[in-house]
């Protein structure tokens, strides 16, 4: 999945017999210092504002140890930079990528947190007016839907369903990496949709769905619509986080954060706008066992 690739309770460990079963590694840790991106909302944000920084700080609270951040854009050389950095002390800089895909291979990830789909967000034009799902968008009559612009990150599973569907001519490809520090995925629904020169835009799930509350809010008309896979094309991806390999103790303690917290975390990701699925656990890698 690319990432053009979502944290608040305090509740601190009470209690020898609750603390004893944490592991060494985990019991020992007197900070939790978190790899991120510091201007990747709705993930996170270097004023803590995304919900990948609530979860981070749910994490800390449930440790009781204050949180810390190493922040790099997450592009290229992120995780060089990041999770395998020395900080000069012989340690290292950060110990936790919250938001991994379960298919990463740069860590040992835990189980998925979360899982979500991509979305079509559409801006409710007398054009669109009828569209309630992905059947009702590829129906539109020729037309009304030959002038549309729809705005999709290439490479992406946005553009292939869109020239499967026969809507090659209304795609507007943005770039899925974009050097751009101050770039963003959620400009294609605050400024390109919102904004009127997009009639409608395909993204990660939990990036159209915040934009789109977001502009809700602000009095857009726009309608999120969470994708289904189509014949090969698939829209969801199963969200994990990752450590660095070897450091399984600190995997199973971050594991064991997520078994008890579920809910909160859910309340969280909804309170953001993010479209979840059912979550099902991934299989565990052969280094895992």
């Amino acid at each position: 999945m690319n990432r053009s690739n979502f944290r608040m309770l305090a509740c601190l460990l009470a209690g020898f017999a609750m603390f004893a079963t944490i592991p060494a590694a985990a019991a020992e840790r007197d900070v939790l210092r978190v790899c991120a991106d510091p201007n990747s909302l709705p993930f996170s944000s270097e004023d803590r504002a995304g919900f990948e920084n609530r979860i981070a700080q749910l994490l800390a609270d449930d440790l009781g140890v204050p949180l810390e951040y190493t922040w790099f854009p997450q592009r290229r050389g992120f995780v060089r930079q990041t999770l395998r950095a020395r900080d000069g002390s012989g340690g290292y800089k950060c110990d936790l990528i919250m938001g991994v895909p379960t298919s990463f291979e740069m860590g040992l990830t835990t189980q998925p947190y979360y899982r979500s789909t991509y979305a079509l967000v559409i801006r409710a034009t007398d054009d669109l007016a009828g569209v309630a799902n992905q059947a009702d968008f590829v129906a539109l009559d020729p037309a009304a839907r030959g002038g549309l612009r729809v705005g999709a990150h290439t490479p992406g599973p946005g553009t292939l369903w869109l020239t499967r569907n026969g809507m090659r001519n209304q795609i507007v490809a943005y770039p899925a990496l974009d050097a751009d520090p101050n770039s963003y995925p959620g400009q294609l629904v605050d400024k390109e949709l919102a904004e009127g020169r997009l009639d409608a835009a395909i993204l990660w799930g939990p990036i159209a769905g915040y934009f789109a509350k977001q502009e809700a809010e602000r009095g857009a008309k726009l309608r999120v619509i969470p994708l289904t896979g189509d014949e090969g094309i698939r829209f969801d991806f199963a969200i994990a986080s990752a450590v660095r390999y070897g450091d399984d103790e600190w995997r199973d303690r971050v594991q064991d954060f997520y078994d008890r917290r579920q809910a909160d975390i859910d309340a969280i990701l909804l309170e953001y706008g993010v479209p979840l699925l059912p979550n099902v656990p991934a299989t565990k890698k052969k280094d895992d066992d």
